[in-house]
């Protein structure tokens, strides 16, 4: 395929409505626009959820639930992908951001349960869940909240 021989599909492109042409054009004298109103007006103009005057829908519908605004957000990684880290190793959260394993943005990383762990690693991370914490202990390992 090339680009001279690319066409448009059929009525993928219509003329423009020309309007205001004469009365037998069918779009004459009001082109379109009815009998006066706000519509007809020139330089009309009316907000996005405007409802001519009536209680926008969403005004209408009631508000639900609350979003805590001081609320922590963590990033959970698994202990699974804990195993890639060598025996020994210092796993921080740079060291997990680096491995690809907490990408985003969030308050803070905390380490889950998820898998098996066998390796002797000193993990830091701003949480652990209860099972987590146990399993790298376990293992020999240590759990620090930074």
């Amino acid at each position: 395929m090339d680009l001279h021989s690319l066409t448009n599909t059929p009525g993928a492109k219509h003329r423009r409505k020309r309007l205001g042409r004469g009365m037998a054009s069918g779009k004459g004298k009001t082109s379109g626009k009815g009998h006066k109103g706000q519509m007809a007006r020139k330089g009309h103009k009316h907000k996005l959820a405007f409802e001519g005057g009536q209680m926008p829908l969403i005004r209408r519908l009631p508000k639900r639930g609350f979003k805590n605004p001081a609320r922590v957000e963590f990033i959970g990684v698994n202990l699974m992908n804990l195993a890639q880290f060598e025996d020994g190793a210092t796993v921080d959260p740079e060291a997990m951001r680096k491995a690809g394993l907490a990408n985003g943005n969030a308050d803070g990383i905390k380490i889950l349960a998820r898998g098996e762990i066998d390796k002797k690693l000193t993990v830091r991370a701003q949480a652990f869940s209860a099972n987590a914490k146990a399993k790298i202990e376990a293992a020999g390992g240590v759990c620090e909240v930074v």
